[in-house]
């Protein structure tokens, strides 16, 4: 379908080297696109088992947190059609009550994607570029034990709508995509659960969890041109949780 044909773009999955963002990214590749990815390891360290494949993706170690990191950075690419934000990360044991866990799940869930939209706001203008921002479905609800998480992810949604009317006149197009349960590297302590595991899947209409695939389907509509005239709009992709 020539309205999912990416050939010629350049796309920057930030977060795009394990879970989600690497079926984000694979998505586009697949799809004709040069795929460019970040994340905080080197490119040795990613594994199978974290849910990666860098084969055919351009990765580059930077974690978008540093703001001074993220600043001095010079992309090896000219031009940019696609920038997907899909970092995250998630502190446990109530440790997002403290400041040191409040403030790490702050900077890197939504101080630094605000700070990724920014750096590469005046590529984006050139190309007539998209923005997708990964929230979560946590973004619409609360959520025991995390308050760090889900004050981000609200951010998130938040920011979504925001950037959407501000950078439309310059060209953008800024949407969201809420995911409800992936099995990623942050959902480990409910999916290596077996009982936590069943409770939630008894929660989810579809009856199973989602996948890297079904996330990256919202990310390709939502970067082409049949979502020409969605703008500020975050797509939950849950299999129904959220609808009870």
């Amino acid at each position: 379908m020539t309205d999912l044909d990416f050939s010629g773009k350049t796309v920057l999955v930030v977060g795009g080297s394990s879970g989600i963002g690497n079926g984000v990214a694979h998505a586009f590749k697949a799809r004709g696109a040069e795929v460019h990815v970040w994340g905080t390891r080197d490119k040795s360290a990613y594994t199978a088992e974290d849910g990666s494949d860098l084969t055919g993706l351009h990765h580059h170690k930077l974690d978008v947190s540093n703001e001074d990191d993220l600043r001095i950075y010079e992309p090896p690419f000219k031009t940019l059609d696609v920038l997907i934000c899909c970092q995250g990360t998630v502190v446990y044991k109530r440790g997002e009550f403290e400041p040191e866990g409040w403030a790490k799940v702050m900077d890197v869930n939504i101080n630094s994607v605000m700070a990724c939209c920014t750096k590469f706001h005046d590529m984006l203008s050139a190309s007539k570029g998209s923005i997708t921002i990964v929230s979560s479905v946590a973004g619409f609800s609360a959520t025991r034990g995390n308050p760090a998480y889900s004050a981000s992810k609200h951010g998130a949604v938040g920011l979504t709508k925001t950037l959407g009317e501000a950078w439309a006149s310059d060209g953008i197009r800024v949407n969201g995509l809420a995911p409800g349960l992936v099995d990623t590297k942050l959902t480990k302590i409910t999916t290596e659960h077996p009982k936590r595991l069943e409770g939630s899947l008894r929660a989810i209409p579809q009856a199973r969890m989602g996948t890297p695939e079904d996330m990256a389907g919202v990310c390709l509509f939502l970067a082409s041109p049949l979502a020409a005239y969605v703008c500020g709009q975050t797509i939950i992709c849950d299999g129904g949780l959220s609808l009870s």
